[in-house]
């Protein structure tokens, strides 16, 4: 089981780097992005991940741009189903961010507002571990 998410994440980190048509380096992203906080009842900042904006029609993958409290971009986030894993489902085009990936996480959520179903976070972090840890 855990073999299909790493394989997943290399894909995705692979993934983040051709540049996108738009640039997301400041929020709002603009586009048809929303405000995670305005499509579910989470707060503006998560900590640990920041502020989200998804293109709703991108659900439950995404990508999500997530944003310090200052407006700058930090990651794309896809939360990928764990039942989609496990049957092996193949998510091709999806977008990211232009930036450089600096490192990656990946971990298991059980579900919450906007994703109730138990996932996968794959983050792709556009900056520093030590920046990354700021974010709470």
């Amino acid at each position: 089981m855990i073999r299909p998410a790493m394989t997943l994440a290399a894909g995705l980190m692979a993934l983040s780097l051709p540049a996108c048509a738009q640039d997301y380096d400041s929020a709002p992203p603009g586009g048809d992005y929303k405000a995670v906080s305005s499509l579910v009842p989470l707060p503006d900042f998560i900590p640990g991940l920041g502020t989200l904006y998804v293109q709703p029609d991108t659900l439950p993958a995404g990508p999500f741009l997530a944003y310090d409290k200052e407006g700058g971009l930090v990651s794309t986030v896809y939360m990928i189903p764990m039942e989609d894993v496990e049957a092996q489902k193949e998510f091709d085009g999806l977008q990211a961010a232009s930036q450089p990936v600096d490192h990656v996480d990946l971990y298991y959520n059980a579900g919450h507002p906007g994703v109730e179903k138990p996932h996968y976070h794959i983050i792709l972090w556009h900056v520093s571990e030590d920046e990354a840890k700021k974010l709470q």
